[in-house]
């Protein structure tokens, strides 16, 4: 029998647990616990250092006095007699400590009823003369046991023992304070660390927020900013970052209802001509007149070809906001004849002027052909019939270069200046004429994508006089 297949795979048999992927901490608790280690570190690194020094101090201490104690012991004169062996009186007073006399055997030369101390071969070899002194820990008595020779009798060793309960005791102690002082430590700067991470980390919360905001609802609003640290000049450039989504969405719809505004007048005149002639086909339809019906072809040709000049002019206004471009080495003279012969083949009787001083720059070659043909495309049009258009490139000293194209029109009205490069704007003088109104615009955007600008004036001696400046350097 058939199963039924599933789509992207099989499906896990039922009551199998799927494998899940480890949760990561976050953050806050990575730092958290950074900043925890950090001092854990710290002070592992000073108790180990501390508790060392200290048993190093002590152990020194314990062997110190013991070493006195036996230069006492050899130093004292006075002599008494015990069990028919004549030996210091000092040793008696050696309350606090083990001491004994021992022989090369190992042997011990007194009789009282004190414990000894602990006697092996480092003790017998200072006896029997081997070794010129010996100090060691015991370990099975847990005592610090110092030997050296017996001046007042050959083959002896004076053994002197101190028990190290006391220095372990003092040495416990440490140990305990340094593991509750390093504990708290380390307690106090995980807490730290984590109010640390939760107020630097609060900057990171809004941009996520901010971003999770952006994915869900489109909203573009800024994050409010405070302090001039790195999360605060992180959050201006996210802020940045979100105005110029902004800008680009408000162009882009601005761009459609505008592109919307455009269409609507050439389909519609486009539909009522079809309309038009559809209507005349009809076999119960008078007969339209040839020359009626050659006006309407013309104008559907017409509206025909305003169309193709206006979605191509709009393909071109979104390839140059695409932030990707080609970036080449570019011969601004060879980009501006290209154009002009473009140019010269629909002008009719128009003349050009043309002067222009080599200049090299980076950009795309096709994007500025296009804005320079644009630009002799439209002193074209306004020029007078048999008038000239002047074309000038030349370098202005500022590391750029300007290249301007005047008609022999008659200018541009004052009221008209500031939006000759607004998308879709035309003039009232324009709007007799063929064109979409994208020409001009695409010129400056083509500028601003160079990094130069575009602006137009009044020619004194009349006329209207378009510059665009880029940069770059003059040509070999």
């Amino acid at each position: 029998m058939n199963q039924p297949a599933h789509a992207g795979g099989h499906a896990p048999p039922s009551g199998v647990p799927t494998a899940q992927a480890p949760k990561r901490w976050s953050l806050r608790s990575r730092v958290a616990m950074l900043a925890a280690l950090c001092v854990a570190g710290a002070v592992a690194l000073v108790s180990i250092g501390a508790y060392v020094t200290v048993r190093g101090n002590l152990y020194d201490q314990v062997d110190s006095a013991l070493v006195a104690r036996a230069s006492s012991v050899l130093n004292d004169r006075k002599v008494m007699e015990t069990g028919g062996e004549q030996i210091p009186g000092y040793l008696f007073q050696l309350a606090d400590v083990r001491f004994d006399l021992v022989d090369a055997r190992g042997d011990s030369l007194l009789r009282h009823p004190g414990g000894r101390p602990p006697v092996d071969v480092p003790e017998i070899s200072v006896a029997a003369g081997a070794s010129s002194q010996s100090i060691r820990t015991d370990g099975g008595s847990d005592m610090r046991v110092l030997s050296v020779p017996y001046e007042y009798a050959d083959g002896v060793a004076l053994v002197v023992a101190q028990s190290l309960d006391d220095t372990r005791r003092s040495l416990g102690a440490l140990a305990v304070v340094l593991f509750v002082i390093g504990g708290s430590g380390i307690v106090v700067a995980a807490l730290a660390g984590t109010a640390v991470a939760r107020g630097g980390l609060r900057p990171v919360e809004r941009l996520t927020a901010a971003t999770e905001r952006v994915a869900n609802t489109g909203d573009l609003r800024p994050i409010p900013v405070s302090g001039d640290d790195e999360l605060a000049r992180l959050t201006h450039s996210f802020n940045t970052m979100l105005a110029a989504v902004a800008d680009a969405q408000q162009r882009q719809r601005q761009l459609v209802a505008d592109a919307g505004h455009e269409l609507r007048t050439p389909l519609t005149s486009l539909r009522t001509n079809l309309e038009l002639l559809l209507a005349a086909g009809r076999s119960d339809a008078p007969e339209l007149a040839e020359q009626d019906r050659e006006e309407i072809e013309n104008d559907i040709r017409a509206q025909l070809d305003e169309l193709t000049q206006l979605i191509g002019d709009l393909s071109l206004l979104a390839r140059a906001d695409n932030p990707h471009a080609v970036q080449e080495r570019v011969d601004l003279v060879e980009v501006v004849e290209r154009a002009l012969d473009r140019a010269r083949r629909r002008a009719g009787d128009t003349r050009f002027d043309v002067t222009l001083q080599p200049w090299i720059l980076a950009g795309d070659p096709n994007v500025l052909e296009r804005a320079v043909l644009n630009l002799l495309d439209n002193a074209v049009k306004f020029s007078s019939e048999g008038g000239t258009v002047r074309v000038r490139l030349q370098a202005v000293g500022d590391g750029s270069a300007v290249l301007q194209v005047a008609d022999s029109g008659p200018g541009i009205a004052q009221a008209d200046l500031p939006h000759v490069f607004d998308r879709f704007y035309r003039s009232s003088e324009a709007r007799a004429l063929p064109g979409s109104g994208l020409g001009l615009a695409i010129v400056k955007q083509a500028a601003e994508r160079h990094g130069g600008a575009v602006w137009a004036a009044n020619a004194p001696e009349g006329g209207a006089v378009f510059s665009l400046r880029v940069p770059g350097a003059p040509g070999g």
